[in-house]
């Protein structure tokens, strides 16, 4: 007998949805048969059997929100198998960091694995967990021995590690990780943290990890019954905790500049004309991705990530496309789209906004990215301040183009004028780099030709 667990379909994974049953008690399936659907934040993926068994139970039915990776899901029962009386093992090993396939557990039990790794840490050698309990210890002082291990505190090599370098006890945080280990984000920022004396400071230190206590509207004033309250899926939970922090954690500034488009909206006008035929027509949003994109390949120092271990000068621009849709908002990237001409990055931008609204994206075409564009002009907005979409240096936001006045020499004149915000990562981009991306910027947009050069 094995249990089917939870998987994790992306790094970041820690809980999701169990949307689609594909299977039922009783049912036979063979390795890579399609047995549910599993629904994450920002996409819904099939998840594949990896043994040949028979379907012994549905222990989590299909529609349940927040399930934790790792927790069983159902029961296979193999050729000879046999069903145990007790519940599965908590030391389950855990579901791979990406992709669609079920891990099963060992027929028995073994010991404790750590918890799923964080932040693409790999597990030190010689670091699993505890021996199987013996059936009777010899004497008390071996069952001391035994129990001691289980005080080891579960924590990722890299966050073992920003411990160290911060001075800090990690007995002293609350992991939020998988299984409650301690992982990269638990450790940065946490300086000076003292060991907990019992149990009053360990309280304290897992009240200071935990996001702020936000009151009820009831609290505020607003009585019951009248409004409506639309539950937060996983989407909208996901999107405010990374919002939270980065605008939180990350010491970010903007910098604006105006930009007269009318020679590119003429250059766009002829680049659709030629592509009519090919059934391709390009976006102004296009042309700004494109911009971006040459423009990061120019100044290199602000397609960069910031890092406990150094700054990052990135080999490509992954430009992600801020992409609103049902429950929030998802970033689909265009990779390498340095290397793209104007019609492949047309083509890609449809395809990924499309698949994203029907949240069909895999995992990798919208996690990572170097650089991330968001667009509301097509709402009339005419400038605005993005938030950083960690752990890029930058995030730039296009506005409306629209019909200003401006001054050419000593005269007054009209012209189609859009307003771009970038917002940088002090960390990573000041504001001479910032500058002198955006004057690149500026030089493109305002002259299409120079894209070409």
């Amino acid at each position: 007998m094995t249990d089917i667990l939870m998987p994790a379909l992306s790094p970041t994974m820690e809980e999701g949805t169990l949307a689609k049953w594909h299977v039922k008690a009783g049912d036979t399936v063979k390795s890579g048969d399609v047995i549910a659907e599993i629904e994450t934040d920002k996409a819904t993926m099939e998840v594949e059997a990896v043994d040949e068994g028979v379907v012994e139970a549905i222990l989590v039915p299909e529609g349940t929100e927040n399930v934790k990776v790792n927790a069983a899901i159902a029961r296979l029962k193999g050729e000879g198998g046999s069903t145990p009386d007790s519940p599965p093992s908590a030391a389950a090993p855990p579901a791979p960091p990406s992709g669609g396939r079920m891990v099963d557990a060992p027929d028995k039990p073994t010991a404790p694995i750590p918890p799923r790794l964080g932040e693409g840490d790999q597990p030190k050698a010689g670091g699993g967990g505890l021996a199987a309990t013996p059936a009777a210890p010899a004497n008390p002082a071996s069952e001391k021995q035994f129990e001691k291990p289980t005080k080891r505190i579960f924590a990722s090599p890299l966050a073992r590690r920003l411990a160290a370098q911060q001075n800090l006890d990690l007995s002293a945080l609350k992991g939020s990780g998988p299984h409650g280990r301690i992982i990269k984000r638990d450790v940065e920022g946490k300086t000076g943290a003292a060991k907990p004396a019992a149990p009053q400071a360990g309280q304290a230190t897992a009240q200071a990890a935990a996001p702020r206590v936000v009151q009820s509207l009831e609290q505020m004033g607003i009585p019951p019954g009248s409004y409506d309250l639309i539950p937060l899926d996983g989407m909208r939970k996901t999107v405010a905790r990374r919002m939270t922090d980065s605008f939180r954690d990350v010491p970010h500034f903007p910098l604006t500049i105006d930009l007269e488009i009318d020679r590119l909206l003429e250059a766009r006008a002829r680049i659709n004309a030629l592509l009519e035929k090919d059934g391709v027509k390009v976006s102004v949003n296009d042309l700004v991705l494109k911009a971006a994109a040459m423009g990061l390949k120019r100044v290199p120092e602000a397609n960069a990530s910031y890092s406990p271990e150094g700054i990052a000068i990135h080999h490509h621009v992954d430009i992600a496309m801020a992409v609103a849709i049902d429950g929030g908002l998802i970033t689909p990237i265009i990779r390498a789209a340095e290397t793209k001409g104007l019609a492949e990055i047309a083509k890609a931008s449809k395809d990924l906004a499309e698949r994203a609204r029907t949240r069909k994206l895999k995992p990798e075409e919208f996690q990572g990215g170097t650089f991330t564009v968001s667009n509301l002009g097509m709402f009339g907005i005419k400038s605005f301040n993005s938030i950083i979409n960690e752990p890029q240096g930058c995030i730039m936001s296009v506005g409306v183009g629209e019909k200003r006045p401006v001054v050419r020499g000593d005269q007054l004149a009209i012209a189609t004028v859009m307003t771009v915000t970038l917002t940088c990562d002090h960390r990573v981009v000041d504001g001479a780099i910032g500058s002198r991306f955006l004057g690149v910027f500026k030089t493109m947009i305002e002259d299409p030709a120079t894209m070409l050069v």
